[in-house]
């Protein structure tokens, strides 16, 4: 079925007309967009549910909907031509419980880029920040309930290897291509405004329809790029702004996508040496060198002979090497997972060496519930937004990459984090230059980053610290990637600060999650972790509890 860019005639709104002319910075921003964009008022209703997801019950998905309120926000599709035409951004709404001690409102965004937002404020419905802030949510411009931005399908499904031969990397290419045509096939007219810094611009116009001089800001992921870009071009409408898991200020998209693969390396090293000092109860090795090796021998049995999968994803009959590395490198992040984690592969290594040790069907169904964590949200905006930036051209440069990703860094993607990606066959000319990130005119913010984040690597968490001079809490031992709800520690500051504007002081340090309990080889302690249950349904707890992220 085809994918089309979908104008929504039943939202649309007669031309909007007259000059917007605003005394500040943002009037740069957008030099000829109308006043009319900032007179509209939004209009509240109950939010219709619609049909909840497939194998979600009715109730559930209504549940989730309780008391959130939508509306339509109507945007210029080009800032710098408004006649061009309209979108609609969808929006949401969660009153303050406290409503006697309201601070205003909490703008959120989920990250992405391409992550639907709508629903953020009943994720948080329960957290602190629910009390004094309405919570606001919006599918960003090309989301799901705003005006879509999708890719047609390409006729054949892209490769998927973490650790392809060189005569594979033209297929990289090829695939890549494949996509950029499909992409600009289906939305060409609309691509090259779906950026962030119109999508920051649309949240300006949020705030004036919903009434707010100014906003709060939580953005995870991307978010806090997008929370970056809007603080920079709109400084005095930010009040208080949290980051957390940070995307570095430099890094735009190609070193963000190798990154990646480089944080999935760390967190494998990290499980290596901790399962080294266990080698009496999992058997992979007495040294992180000799854990590697093994799951090496592993992935290689795999390469040629794949296990079969009880319990598996649609496309997914059986682990092979790439999707083991893919694994390994998705669920080594969460430390209270590791236990769990290294039954799982102490299961497919004895399954790769005979028929005789299958999977079990709970083992199946615990990595499908890893699978569902490592898989990504994807859609027409990621693979326009991430184009808003110069990829190389030359296909060499990411050749070389490969060739030295599929060898130091081939968990997680892999050498897929350094392939090239249809942004290296770009269609369309950006219209403008990527929002120079500063922060002048709005008050210190934070950022909170995990050491071991496998999704923004943690070297991003510093940097935007440091670029937009704000406070940075870093959680040690911790691979989570969306802090916030997860770390009692890194929570409490963060509702101090947008509650109460309590700052935790530029550098603040709180403890990740802790690693199972289970003695080091040699211990004298009499202690030792009991398995109680099924491990699909321990796995399925240590998720729900948050442990993996709350993002992620």
């Amino acid at each position: 079925m085809r994918s089309r860019v979908r104008l929504k005639a039943s939202r649309a709104i007669a031309a909007l007309t007259g000059l917007l002319l605003v005394g500040s910075p943002a009037a740069a921003a957008v030099p000829t967009a109308k006043m009319s964009y900032y007179q509209q008022k939004a209009v509240w209703a109950i939010c219709d549910p619609g049909e909840p997801p497939e194998g979600m019950p009715e109730d559930v998905w209504k549940m989730i909907w309780k008391d959130l309120e939508c509306a339509d926000v109507v945007v210029p599709m080009d800032y710098r031509n408004p006649g061009a035409g309209n979108l609609t951004i969808a929006i949401s709404r969660l009153k303050a419980s406290d409503p006697a001690r309201r601070q205003g409102v909490l703008l959120l965004n989920p990250g992405g880029p391409g992550g639907n937002g709508l629903l953020m404020p009943s994720f948080f419905r329960n957290d602190a920040i629910a009390k004094p802030f309405d919570l606001i949510g919006f599918d960003p411009r090309g989301v799901g309930r705003s005006t879509e931005l999708s890719c047609e399908e390409p006729s054949s499904p892209p490769l998927v290897e973490t650790r392809p031969t060189d005569d594979q990397f033209g297929r990289f290419a090829a695939d890549a291509l494949a996509q950029e045509r499909a992409c600009e096939q289906a939305g060409g007219g609309l691509r090259k405004f779906i950026s962030t810094a119109n999508t920051a611009r649309d949240m300006d116009v949020i705030r004036a329809a919903i009434g707010e001089k100014k906003i709060n800001y939580l953005g995870f992921s991307y978010g806090t790029y997008l929370g970056a870009a809007y603080g920079s071009l709109f400084p005095s409408k930010l009040n208080r702004s949290v980051l957390d898991s940070s995307m570095h200020p430099d890094w735009f998209y190609y070193e963000a996508s190798k990154q990646q693969a480089v944080a999935a390396r760390e967190n494998v090293d990290a499980w290596a040496g901790w399962l080294a000092q266990r080698d009496s109860r999992y058997h992979f090795g007495k040294t992180a060198a000799e854990v590697r090796a093994t799951l090496d021998a592993v992935r290689a049995r795999l390469a040629k002979k794949p296990v079969p999968w009880p319990d598996a994803p649609p496309g997914y009959p059986d682990i092979d090497g790439s999707l083991f590395d893919m694994i390994l490198g998705g669920a080594s992040p969460s430390r209270p997972m590791w236990h769990e984690l290294a039954l799982l592969i102490g299961a497919v290594r004895d399954a790769s060496q005979t028929t005789k040790n299958a999977l079990t069907t709970s083992e199946g169904k615990a990595f499908r519930a890893l699978y569902g964590v490592i898989k990504e949200t994807y859609n027409g905006v990621f693979p326009a937004v991430t184009c808003e930036a110069d990829w190389p051209k030359d296909l060499k440069v990411y050749e070389a990459r490969m060739r030295i990703f599929r060898k130091k860094y081939p968990y997680g993607p892999g050498a897929m984090a350094a392939a090239p990606t249809n942004c290296t066959f770009r269609s369309f000319t950006p219209p403008e230059k990527l929002v120079d990130l500063k922060r002048a005119g709005y008050p210190t913010g934070l950022v909170v980053q995990a050491e071991f984040d496998p999704a923004t690597q943690y070297d991003g968490g510093p940097a935007m610290a440091a670029k937009l001079n704000n406070n940075l809490i870093s959680i040690k031992d911790e691979g989570s990637h969306g802090i916030y709800g997860g770390n009692a520690c890194a929570t409490k500051k963060i509702d101090d600060y947008l509650i109460k504007g309590i700052l935790p002081g530029s550098r603040t340090v709180c403890p990740g999650a802790p690693r199972p309990d289970v003695p080091v080889d040699g211990a004298r302690s009499g202690r030792t972790l009991t398995d109680t249950g099924p491990i699909d349904q321990r796995v399925a707890k240590i998720i729900k509890a948050g442990k993996l992220g709350r993002f992620r």
